[in-house]
């Protein structure tokens, strides 16, 4: 039987700020769950690309280096290309999906 995921259901496990669920599994890929609260250290991915996806609420994410500030408003989503250095904020309770490979360690480096 495939299972159905309901989104809602995910949003009430989560309990604390900046700590992802695996809501799904796609090939070599997962969809994470995770609440944005607060400011999220700047990091990397060497390897990778990361989607954010924004379920609920807004986030800004800081790009360095060329102090671009993109700001992803519910319904809207992102690209973070491999390599660059980022950091999401949000001020509010926010709900983001990410789409990254499996591999992928949610920390960065």
């Amino acid at each position: 039987m495939i299972p159905k995921i309901v989104v809602d259901d995910k949003i009430n496990e989560i309990k604390k700020p900046w700590s992802p669920i695996v809501i799904a599994r796609v090939n070599d890929q997962v969809i994470r769950l995770a609440m944005f609260k607060g400011t999220y250290p700047f990091h990397k991915h060497d390897n990778e690309d990361e989607l954010f996806y924004v379920l609920r609420g807004s986030i800004i994410i800081q790009i360095e280096k060329s102090h671009q500030k993109l700001v992803l408003n519910q319904g809207e989503m992102a690209v973070i290309p491999k390599g660059k250095k980022h950091s999401p904020t949000s001020e509010e309770e926010s709900y983001v999906l990410m789409f990254e490979p499996a591999a992928l360690k949610s920390s960065g480096d």
